[in-house]
């Protein structure tokens, strides 16, 4: 939204997505509703994203007196410590496209007396990513990053998460793993359990945090574009409430999501999920290589891996260890179990845990051979490096002079305790804006 004005909103809402060039099949409402009340839901859309509108576009509210707006930086190479986003501002009087999902029933929160209330707000976004050198995709990015951002809380907490849709399509969020215990209205499940949320529209969130583990959330709309090639995922994850021996022993964690981007349809939305359709870039946490980054390490650390199959399966396989296989969608295994090669699925969550005991620099990839090409080209795609802290890098290493992001696998927000954490590295560009 952040260029477009009143008139274009007006526009838009009223004759479809070409006359905003964004979103070629934003659904044309005139004939269902008439000006007034199409002009009321511009004045909502500027409410619910804070911003303000003109002939020449808008500005945050809060920023009108501001020097315009310079050009989105980089993130720093050694970032402040990750602080939890605000909590969500005080709602205005919901609307018709406003809907509360009811609240988790008491007895379901009486088994968790230590839970705690935690409440966030998760917007939808259009935005641009690059995702590999020369390659940028159309995403629909919650609160304006692919991967979203990290929700952190623990097993019994009570979560209210308000949805606000700032993008031109419907969308839901689908808590994946999450049992939804006396709940079933906050599952995110189109025409089931919820209408869609509408450009415009938000949806309350309210349930029992009631399963641990490694989860993630989605959009639940025509999964085949929403979650396969336009970012639709972020991580959940939920601390439990008793800790195995070898959680106890971790030293560093870290969070990979895998998927999967169509280049042929990248550059507009509302297209994508035939069952014909290739995918010819992959990447892990949005980037494919040499745009990921650098999984640092001590020798004698105890290195836990949250593998999630947001939008593409994978065969993961780190050089010089072996991994020990200790979770899967969330929960301990009875008998873990040693690999040098995890297949993981879509939609599936494995744990891995590694002791660092080989010092030097490791190459750690998917083993499936079209996942390591960015659309053909060798040395791509679903990729990192860990490197061991004291090791010399060679003046020909790929990555010797590259700028370091210690976030990169949301490391150091899961340090930080429990809350909803943004990184501006994931963040997207306004389409169209990129250089």
């Amino acid at each position: 939204m952040g260029t477009r004005s009143d008139q274009d909103l007006f526009n838009a809402i009223t004759g479809g997505g070409p006359a905003v060039g964004k979103s070629a099949l934003m659904p044309p409402w005139r004939g269902v509703i008439d000006d007034e009340l199409a002009w009321a839901l511009v004045r909502h859309l500027r409410k619910l994203s804070r911003t303000e509108g003109g002939a020449g576009g808008v500005v945050p509210a809060a920023a009108k007196e501001a020097a315009p707006a310079a050009q989105p930086q980089a993130a720093p190479q050694q970032p402040a410590q990750p602080q939890p986003a605000a909590p969500p501002a005080p709602a205005v009087a919901p609307g018709p496209m406003d809907v509360v999902a009811p609240p988790p029933p008491a007895k379901v929160k009486r088994n968790f007396p230590e839970g705690k209330l935690r409440e966030f707000e998760i917007r939808v976004e259009e935005r641009e990513i690059e995702v590999a050198p020369g390659f940028r995709a159309k995403v629909w990015a919650f609160n304006g990053q692919v991967s979203g951002p990290l929700i952190h809380v623990r097993q019994g907490d009570e979560v209210k998460v308000r949805f606000v849709n700032l993008s031109s399509m419907e969308h839901t969020i689908h808590w994946h793993g999450m049992h939804q215990q006396g709940t079933w209205q906050s599952d995110g499940v189109p025409g089931v359990t919820q209408q869609p949320v509408p450009p415009g529209g938000s949806f309350l969130y309210h349930f029992i945090a009631t399963r641990p583990g490694t989860l993630w959330y989605h959009c639940h709309v025509n999964v085949a574009e929403h979650i396969a090639i336009r970012g639709m995922w972020g991580p959940l994850i939920v601390d439990p409430l008793e800790p195995t021996p070898l959680e106890k022993e971790v030293t560093k964690d870290a969070i990979l999501m895998f998927s999967g981007w169509n280049s042929q349809l990248a550059d507009r939305f509302g297209v994508g999920g035939h069952p014909t359709e290739l995918r010819d870039y992959f990447s892990i946490n949005g980037k494919s290589f040499p745009l990921t980054q650098p999984l640092r390490v001590r020798e004698g650390d105890v290195v836990r891996l949250r593998l999630i199959g947001a939008g593409a399966n994978a065969a993961f396989h780190l050089h010089g260890h072996d991994v020990l296989v200790t979770h899967k969608d969330g929960l301990p295994l009875e008998s873990p179990y040693w690999a040098d090669v995890v297949r993981l699925e879509e939609g599936e969550r494995i744990d891995v845990i590694v002791r660092m005991d080989n010092p030097g620099i490791w190459m750690t990839h998917d083993h499936v051979d079209g996942h390591v090409t960015n659309s053909g080209k060798d040395m791509g795609g679903s990729m990192l490096i860990f490197e061991y802290e004291g090791i010399e890098k060679p003046d020909w290493y790929v990555w010797k002079d590259k700028p370091y992001d210690p976030n990169f696998y949301y490391s150091e927000s899961l340090k930080a305790g429990y809350g909803l954490f943004e990184h501006p590295g994931f963040q997207g560009a306004e389409p169209g804006t990129a250089r």
